[in-house]
């Protein structure tokens, strides 16, 4: 028998109160995510377990090597049932990593499987979920409306066409499937070569000709109208850190001739141009009334041999050190000068900067909109018990817990919804700790309000959906 219990995270009488009267019926909204809009939009079914829930995991492959399995087996040219048999081999060792609970948690959710993965029932358990996965109550939009996912938001380059997007919006399927715009490579000018090649990119979906760095943001603005008539209400970017320059600190267009004369920029060149870049697109974003969201602080790549081997978003990133606080505050302030700071979502991968991001937050909010600038849910390394617990509680000593906007997957992999749930049961478990304590006082129905607050209600109303 699995340790997934009802109670399961609940310390006491009043968290199980908490979870169960209010937390757990609140549908879920998933405003970041990697899924796939093709297998969404035509309700693909799976063959098997490994095709659902290793394919792409770079969680799981991470521990996958670090217990000596050969990369074979992990993103190799084996069979799909034997990559299932070599991690159903390394659960067992897998206590105190977030991925013990995750996988338990997601074989108990989806499948009813109440026992614990391990070599000894690897097969029975491929053979069971296979099984599953070819029922309509498991094709993709099945698992989804398995968890009650009434909104999903999906991360997209500038030059998708959002042809899954509009077919989802034109048969009315349901969950809502929403685009999310994420420019990364229309900034990513340290690579040159590649960037051309986007340029070229862009140039196709715009529709238009990229000769100057005016030419480029015409193009970015087509694609970002293009994506508010599609649906998209958010911005995404994945940054190692915000830059900050006094204005005119570079010439952007002889920058940009460089570009497109295949010349090497200096360091400072390639940051005054995401600066720039960005710059424009968050007014953009708020003449449209988007919400923008901002991921900082990864090392990627941090393994070449690796890179070259297999490619990037591969599980060879790691947390990065970068300075934040100062250019952080300088851009969200160049933003607010003129009042063109958008709905803003901040997000830090690193714990140790926890307190700088919760009070930069609130340096923005302005009165003018419920938790305006947010400090975002605790996410990739620290979407554990232990990060996410950290996050509440820097929040909360802050901020204003009760105006957060909750969890998040940023997953790739439809069978990571019950994580949200995960994160339910620990904001509940730590207000009930603190009406044990006496650090709250007793009133569930307010209480309450408030977990469904920010398990459902202020996303909803954040986002508008």
């Amino acid at each position: 028998m699995s340790f997934i219990t009802d109670n399961f995270l609940l310390q006491n009488k009043f968290a199980e109160e908490l979870y169960h009267g209010y937390a757990k019926p609140m549908p879920i909204i998933d405003y970041h995510n990697h899924l796939n809009p093709e297998h969404l939009a035509n309700d693909h079914q799976f063959e098997n377990m490994t095709q659902t829930w290793l394919a792409g995991d770079h969680y799981k492959w991470r521990a996958m090597r670090t217990m000596g399995i050969d990369e074979k087996f992990i993103t190799g040219q084996v069979s799909d049932e034997e990559k299932f048999q070599k991690w159903a081999e390394v659960i067992p060792y897998l206590v105190r990593n977030p991925l013990y609970h995750w996988t338990h948690l997601e074989l108990k959710r989806y499948f009813g499987i109440d026992e614990l993965l391990s070599a000894d029932n690897a097969l029975s358990v491929y053979e069971n979920t296979s099984s599953q996965l070819q029922q309509k109550s498991h094709s993709a939009l099945g698992l989804l409306n398995q968890m009650d996912v009434e909104v999903l938001c999906t991360t997209d380059d500038p030059i998708d066409d959002l042809r899954h997007h509009q077919k989802t919006k034109k048969e009315h399927i349901r969950p809502n499937i929403l685009p999310t715009f994420r420019p990364d490579k229309a900034y990513a000018v340290e690579r040159n070569d590649s960037y051309l090649k986007y340029i070229e990119q862009l140039e196709e979906a715009s529709g238009s000709t990229i000769a100057s760095y005016e030419d480029l943001l015409s193009a970015l603005k087509n694609r970002i109208a293009y994506f508010h008539d599609s649906g998209c209400r958010l911005a995404d970017h994945g940054l190692e850190r915000l830059y900050f320059f006094e204005p005119d600190a570079f010439d952007i267009q002889s920058i940009f001739k460089k570009i497109l004369s295949k010349k090497t920029l200096e360091i400072e060149e390639v940051r005054y141009f995401k600066f720039e870049t960005l710059v424009h697109l968050c007014h953009e974003y708020h003449k449209y009334g988007w919400v923008q969201q901002f991921h900082l602080g990864p090392l990627r790549n941090t393994n070449e041999r690796m890179l070259q081997k297999l490619g990037p978003d591969t599980g060879f990133d790691s947390i990065g050190d970068f300075q934040q606080a100062y250019p952080l505050s300088r851009f969200l302030n160049l933003l607010d000068s003129t009042d063109q700071l958008a709905k803003t979502i901040l997000y830090n991968l690193n714990p140790s900067q926890n307190e700088v991001f919760a009070t930069m937050a609130g340096n923005f909010n302005d009165g003018s909109i419920k938790g305006k600038i947010q400090y975002g849910s605790a996410w990739w390394y620290s979407d554990q018990l232990d990060g996410m617990e950290k996050q509440l509680n820097t929040l909360s000593n802050m901020g204003v817990l009760s105006c957060f906007i909750g969890m998040l997957t940023d997953s790739r992999s439809l069978l990571s919804f019950p994580r949200h749930e995960y994160f339910r049961r620990l904001l509940c478990a730590i207000f009930g700790n603190d009406i044990e304590k006496g650090l709250l006082p007793k009133d569930m129905a307010h209480t309450g309000k408030i977990v469904q607050d920010i398990c459902y209600n202020n996303v909803k109303a954040y986002f508008e959906f």
